[in-house]
């Protein structure tokens, strides 16, 4: 599955413009490697987030072209959601 559309079906980013916006601005690493929203992702990836000062680190445990609201967490598995670590990195 495409990265953008992976990072709107499992919501942790609500739109897909969105997705592609971040994946393109390299902002979206898979791996540790910064993809485009192109990308392929599979079970077992980690996906790395920045956002302003905001970083995400999220494990994917499941792709799935379809999912209600309710199940789209267990699409992931958040491995670090911090601000902090980000300004310390810089």
């Amino acid at each position: 599955m495409r990265l953008d559309k992976y990072l709107k079906v499992s919501r942790i980013i609500k739109r897909r413009t969105v997705a592609k916006e971040a994946c393109d601005g390299g902002r979206v690493s898979i791996n540790g490697k910064v993809a485009k929203a192109g990308a392929e992702v599979k079970e077992g990836d980690v996906l790395e987030i920045r956002f302003g000062a905001r970083l995400g680190r999220y494990q994917i445990t499941d792709v799935r072209e379809v999912v209600r609201k309710e199940s789209a967490a267990e699409m992931y598995r958040v491995l670090e959601e911090d601000e902090e670590t980000l300004r310390q990195r810089q």
